[in-house]
């Protein structure tokens, strides 16, 4: 042995007279150490883990990369113990000088993606968004379609395949419109001065409470939010269910069409904005360009 030591199976093959008993004795000790402890961490630690992530309610797809994170820490912690047992001292305090070099220059070199990892998992554990969720970020928006330790992976609407670095969904501002089971949507509809706002806002009421995809509670709401230079504004609140799954761009759509055709049957105008122009137009050395007129 490097260290003048001999680990527990070298010592026992030490006393019974086998040959390079120092040597065999240190590499057993280093395989049955390794495995027990890599089996005690699939047995013991992997269940534990498993079982807190079920707790705290997270998807299949994000157990896997943690599941395999733990797995691989449990790998690691096997080789140094069992280098340790085995009485490989010299070689692994050598062994974690090397690790730390390179541990510090593939740190440099892989900044961005040691990043993106970190935000990876703090996505799995704080769950911003999950699978099937409809997203904003950064003028970007689409429904999440993959989520890995590195990217998330999102369709926009376009049906375009968006690759974004988690550290992009992590050190911004990201909307969830459809983190709770019901979703808000808001319309302004504006009306002449002239018009009834009373009967107006009576109509936007009737045409959510016809509409199925509309929800009755919470139930709609109409306020009056602006005097504009040529209409007045009335927004309309309404409420729509699972929004993961409803089409609320169809469903808003319809119901601002319904609401126009009522408008037109009522005789309730939408004026165009007004708009006037004012001014006037200066020459200037036209002497020598215009005739004077003949009398």
């Amino acid at each position: 042995m490097i260290q003048g030591n001999l680990s527990p199976i070298a010592r026992i093959l030490d006393g019974v007279g086998f040959p390079y008993a120092a040597s065999i004795g240190a590499a057993l000790t280093f395989l049955l150490t390794f495995v027990l402890i890599y089996l005690a961490g699939k047995i013991v630690v992997l269940p534990l883990v498993n079982r807190t992530l079920r707790s705290r309610n997270l998807d299949e797809h994000a157990r896997k990369p943690l599941k395999k994170l733990v797995n691989i820490v449990i790998v690691f912690v096997g080789i140094a113990v069992a280098f340790g047992v085995a009485e490989y001292g010299d070689f692994l305090q050598s062994l974690a000088t090397v690790a730390a070099a390179a541990t510090l220059a593939i740190g440099f070199a892989m900044q961005d993606v040691i990043a993106n990892f970190v935000a990876g998992v703090f996505i799995f554990t704080d769950r911003p968004f999950r699978i099937g969720d409809w997203i904003e970020w950064d003028g970007n928006s689409g429904v999440v379609e993959d989520i890995s330790l590195r990217v998330t992976r999102v369709r926009s609407f376009d049906n375009e395949l968006l690759t974004v670095p988690n550290s992009q969904l992590t050190d911004g501002v990201i909307k969830n419109p459809v983190a709770k089971e019901q979703l808000r949507l808001k319309f302004v509809f504006g009306i002449g001065y002239d018009d009834d706002i009373d009967r107006a806002t009576e109509i936007i009421l009737e045409e959510a409470d016809e509409h199925e995809e509309i929800l009755a509670d919470p139930e709609p709401s109409v306020r009056l939010v602006e005097l504009g230079d040529s209409s007045v504004g009335l927004q309309s609140r309404i409420w729509i269910d699972d929004p993961s799954r409803a089409d609320f761009v169809k469903t808003r759509g319809e119901y601002v069409q319904a609401v126009k055709e009522r408008f037109d049957e009522e005789g309730i105008d939408i004026p165009y904005p007004n708009r006037t122009v004012g001014g006037g137009l200066e020459l200037a050395n036209v002497d020598g360009l215009v005739e004077p007129a003949d009398d």
